[in-house]
């Protein structure tokens, strides 16, 4: 797949971005079967696009192999209906090596994570990206957070590389997005992709969406797409009743719930999908599930989401 292709399916999303866990047997070990039957729930369910092993998909646990196996599997189960964006990171010559698993593997785009501990300097980056990028055809959604910040003249760099089709942000300075959004438009106009990658990115995306960030990943998806598709049809159809009962009796609620643990980000929402019926096991290490009083709340207040759906029908 060419960028082109990718960002036209993406341009404008008709759901949710779904970011699967990845689903592990009582020994630890990968569990294809689960994991395909999650991810063809979620393209079912309505998802606009499904990002394999990424940061909600545990990518620093897996082997190379398993990897692989997760993207052929999500691949076979989208059955092409939603493109597959599969996760890369680390150092230059493994996102590489990932990048061109995830071509083998049959996916549409890739979402380079930022290069692993270091802190580089604009020309490294931009050399890190621009190698990924060549590494295969695939376009690249470049990853904004943690060590990896731009300046905008850096993100119009990025999208003047053949290969780079968007950048997704997990940064949260809505006056840098503004500012790279402007640059962009001025100084690489085309069609540029633009994502809200904050976690539990709902809670912000009224504010993305005045600055023309239409897309946004949800990892409420995974285990109440219900939930997750109402916002995103409120969010489309400017009904701001129906947005603002939702931030206020589920999201709000679910953020303050997830800043009770390091990691929850991820392992909250494996409970979360357990809790829905699918046994996706846990997670793997360095991550620890989450107190069990924590999933308790979890289960309620996914009970109070449906309850709030039915008062808004």
């Amino acid at each position: 797949m060419t960028p082109a292709p990718l960002a036209a399916r993406l341009r404008e999303p008709g759901g949710p971005l779904f970011f699967p866990v990845t689903a592990y047997g009582p020994d630890g070990s990968l569990d294809p079967d689960v994991y395909r039957t999650h991810v063809r729930q979620g393209v079912a369910a309505g998802a606009a696009a499904v990002f394999a092993c990424c940061g909600t998909g545990e990518f620093h646990a897996l082997l190379p192999e398993e990897f692989e196996a997760c993207v052929r599997v999500a691949v076979e189960a989208a059955e092409g209906r939603v493109p597959v964006v599969a996760g890369t990171g680390y150092g230059t010559a493994l996102a590489v090596r990932y990048a061109r698993l995830a071509a083998d593997a049959g996916a549409d785009g890739l979402l380079a994570l930022p290069p692993y501990l270091v802190h580089a300097g604009h020309e490294g980056l931009l050399r890190h990206y621009r190698e990924v990028a060549a590494a295969t055809a695939l376009p690249v959604i470049v990853y904004q957070r943690d060590n990896a910040v731009f300046a905008p003249r850096t993100v119009v760099e990025l999208a003047r590389t053949e290969g780079i089709t968007g950048l997704k942000d997990g940064l949260g300075d809505l006056g840098l997005m503004q500012r790279i959004v402007s640059a962009v438009r001025t100084g690489a106009p085309g069609d540029f992709l633009y994502f809200n990658g904050l976690p539990t990115a709902e809670q912000t995306q009224l504010a993305y969406h005045a600055l023309g960030v239409t897309l946004y990943s949800s990892a409420v998806f995974c285990f109440a797409p219900e939930i997750a598709l109402a916002y995103h049809r409120a969010l489309t159809a400017g009904d701001t009743v129906t947005l603002r009962r939702l931030l206020d009796g589920f999201y709000h609620p679910f953020v303050e719930l997830r800043s009770q643990g390091s990691g929850y980000a991820v392992s909250l929402v494996k409970a979360g999908v357990r809790l829905r019926g699918l046994d996706v096991g846990e997670v793997r290490p360095p991550l620890q599930e989450p107190a069990q009083e924590h999933v308790e709340q979890l289960a309620r207040l996914i009970e109070r989401g449906h309850a709030l759906l039915e008062e808004d029908a």
